[in-house]
């Protein structure tokens, strides 16, 4: 079984009159540590090689390996790539969950399972494909150590045969997952003709699922979050990262690791232009890079919740003695440890107005990889200008799935450094005053250590201080200077980015979500008006602070749905803090907080009751 030839794929238009063409969701249902990543990555590639649009969404426990994991990928011919309530097709390989999986389904679903399981006597109302995967994994994998591993390729090739996946397309996916490693590839390889082998010989197609190439992607890519951020910052310019592990943010900061390994080695010297350090927890990570970012070093870290929470004390020095640096806020399932490896948007009051007294922070909502690419250069950019702690909020969802996405685009436009005098401004201006507002934004200006004149040097205090950052317990120089500050926040609105607006002027009702609440969204738009011919506009929002515009977009509506994943309605309350209170009475929740991605049935459905339709 060493061609593709041999093995053709087994023509499956004829399954039954009406048939599910590119339209469908696949689950996978494995354990943790059983290898099966490979194999759902490889069918992913597959699909979306195909010309398919395709998203992917991972499930897997925040404890030992052993436990339940499930992977789903949708498929869909309209470019919908949310997560999809329903599951079309399961992969049945967990004896824990297989029951529960099963019944679960909606009639008509087809599942591919372990045979031994014996899943076909649950029910009689789906299709059951049977394969024997351990007998099957013997022959083509000799040593038994790695058969659990290898077994998981099996159902990418009984998957091929049932839905018509062109081989060949699987074979270059796996092929670029194992990259040099030939013998593991081979041996994988074959694994995928086994598969295919059994299914043409021994299964028969019922159900009405299958795909056709389509040619729709064109030059996109495949590409986590994470890993956009990651290469997002190394354009920007960062020059040092400080860290401490934690779910989901770790592989951000590892995959900068490679990255800058690539890229920030001087050629000459063969020395690194960069520094990454792993802090002891999270608070020492971010007064590192609030110290770098002092020293006038383009600096970051990435974090989640509990993190964000111990950091609070060093933000609120960044906030009042204005020093810039970046914190990408992968967000996870809380309070406490909570749910480590599941989903939720729900750090954004508690960051917007993290740590004590009177703080408010520039906040980022990314809604896909190239806005996670194109965000971290904002965010550097702005926590520059604003001499401020910067959050790029994104979730793990955006953070740890694969996402398509069109290639990057390049920012040939120079880094925006901000207000930095030289020794020859200082000595043009004859001194300077740190904290003063002299332009009328409430930015003032700074100097970066080492600059090379006397009246250069200032002190960087986080207690009291005056226009000239001295030390003062003045009731009249705090409040100005809390002002000014409030003043700078304000001209943040004007800078941080703009939303996305789709407006229909047939619209009674507007939706408004942020970050990957948006592919939910979107998909929602389109139920309410195929189903209830119901209009609606839809604002998407990238910062905190909010600017006129949505508060336009309010008045231009009778109904407002705020659409987000937590349970306090958070964004909602953010925006009855920022609007006009007439408005108020114009806004409604639709919340979900289970740890899963958010989807459009939950959405769509919510709507439809509150609206009474």
């Amino acid at each position: 079984m060493s061609s593709v030839e041999t093995l053709p794929v087994q023509d499956v238009t004829s399954a039954g009159p009406e048939q599910v063409v590119n339209d469908f969701s696949i689950q996978v249902a494995t354990v943790n540590g059983s290898g099966s990543q490979t194999a759902n990555i490889v069918l992913l590639r597959a699909l979306f090689r195909m010309g398919i649009p395709v998203s992917a969404k991972n499930l897997f426990p925040s404890n030992i390996a052993g436990l339940p994991t499930w992977y789903t990928i949708r498929a869909n011919k309209r470019g919908f790539i949310g997560r999809k309530k329903e599951i079309d097709v399961v992969v049945a390989m967990n004896p824990e969950t297989a029951q529960e999986d099963v019944r679960n389904l909606a009639p008509g679903a087809a599942v591919v399972y372990d045979a031994p399981l014996e899943l076909n006597k649950l029910r009689s109302d789906l299709h059951f494909y049977p394969a024997p995967f351990d007998k099957l994994v013997t022959p083509v994998c000799p040593d038994a150590k790695l058969r659990k591993l290898v077994r998981n390729m099996i159902y990418d090739g009984i998957l091929v045969h049932l839905l018509g996946i062109e081989l060949e397309e699987v074979r270059a996916a796996l092929f670029k997952q194992f990259k040099k490693k030939v013998k593991a590839a081979e041996l994988n390889w074959n694994a995928v003709l086994a598969g295919v082998e059994y299914a043409q010989q021994k299964l028969t197609k019922t159900d009405p699922f299958r795909v056709e190439r389509m040619n729709a992607n064109g030059s996109k890519i495949i590409i986590e979050g994470n890993a956009a951020a990651a290469l997002g910052a190394i354009f920007a310019g960062v020059t040092v990262v400080t860290w401490y592990p934690i779910t989901p943010s770790s592989s951000l900061c590892e995959t900068l690791i490679d990255y800058a390994r690539r890229y920030r080695i001087d050629p000459e010297t063969g020395k690194a232009t960069f520094a990454i350090v792993q802090a002891e927890d999270e608070l020492a990570s971010i007064g590192m890079a609030l110290g770098a970012g002092w020293a006038g070093a383009r600096s970051m870290t990435a974090t989640a919740g509990p993190g964000v929470s111990l950091m609070g004390e060093f933000i609120g020095l960044g906030y009042y003695a204005e020093i810039p640096a970046v914190i990408f806020d992968v967000q996870r399932v809380g309070p406490s440890t909570g749910l480590p490896t599941r989903t939720a948007q729900s750090d954004i009051l508690s960051t917007a107005f993290l740590s004590h007294g009177d703080t408010k922070h520039v906040l980022l909502f990314p809604s896909s990889p190239e806005e996670c690419f194109s965000m971290a250069g904002q965010a550097f950019d702005l926590a520059e200008e604003l001499q401020t702690p910067i959050f790029v909020m994104m979730d793990l969802d955006l953070g740890m799935n694969y996402w398509m996405a069109e290639p990057f685009a390049y920012n040939h436009k120079p880094l925006r450094r901000g207000k930095v005098l030289t020794a020859e401004d200082v000595e043009r201006l004859g001194g300077f005053a740190r904290y003063k507002d002299v332009d009328g934004d409430g930015i003032g200006y700074r100097t970066l250590p080492g600059t090379g004149h006397p009246l250069a040097a200032y002190f960087c205090r986080g207690s009291g201080h005056n226009e000239k950052a001295s030390y003062t317990e003045r009731p009249d120089d705090y409040s100005r200077n809390m002002d000014r500050l409030a003043r700078k926040f304000e001209t943040a609105r004007s800078m941080a980015p703009r939303p996305v607006i789709d407006f229909n002027p047939q619209a009674r009702v507007g939706l408004i979500g942020a970050g990957t609440t948006h592919w939910a969204l979107v998909e929602s738009c389109d139920q309410l008006l195929r189903e209830c011919d119901l209009p609606t506009s839809y604002l998407r929002i990238r910062a905190f602070p909010f600017n006129q515009e949505l508060t336009d977009f309010i008045r231009q509506h009778e109904r407002i749905y705020v659409v987000e994943q937590n349970r306090d309605a958070q964004l909602l309350d953010l925006m009855r803090l920022d609007v006009d209170p007439a408005l108020h009475s114009r806004l409604r929740s639709v919340r979900y907080y289970g740890g899963l991605p958010i989807d459009a049935r939950t959405i769509t459905d919510e709507i439809i009751q509150q609206e009474g339709l």
